[in-house]
């Protein structure tokens, strides 16, 4: 669960990515994370049909709904904590989604450069 600790990449206070869908690791709406949470689901995108497909073609198909996890499946435009390893890998194809920066947690800063995620920032970010 997100604690007054948890940074953003620009090392403000970590904001909400999205209550609906409810994402993040824990559920709670927030990027953050803890040594449960094996895929790193910290970097807070706003979904494209182009990456959707890019994320199915890899395996991981993100549209369908799975309601046994909790899992609505995702729309173009909804946002959500993306895996950074994941992100990384569509930013490497050229189909990374754009990125709220103030709702990405720092950790995931470990995997994917500042940088790269400042080039998929979206605006006012």
């Amino acid at each position: 669960m997100k604690g007054p600790a948890d940074r953003n990449v620009q090392g403000g206070t970590l904001a909400p990515c999205s209550t609906s869908p409810r994402t993040g690791f824990f559920r709670d709406g927030c990027c953050n994370t803890g040594p449960e949470d094996h895929g790193l689901h910290v970097i807070c995108a706003r979904m494209t049909a182009e990456f959707l497909a890019y994320s199915r073609a890899q395996g991981n198909d993100l549209t369908t709904p799975a309601p046994e996890f909790g899992f609505p499946g995702l729309k173009p435009g909804d946002r959500w904590c993306l895996c950074a390893g994941r992100w990384r890998e569509a930013y490497a194809a050229g189909r990374a989604p754009p990125v709220v920066l103030a709702a990405t947690h720092e950790e995931a800063l470990a995997v994917v450069p500042l940088a790269a995620l400042r080039e998929h920032a979206l605006d006012g970010d």
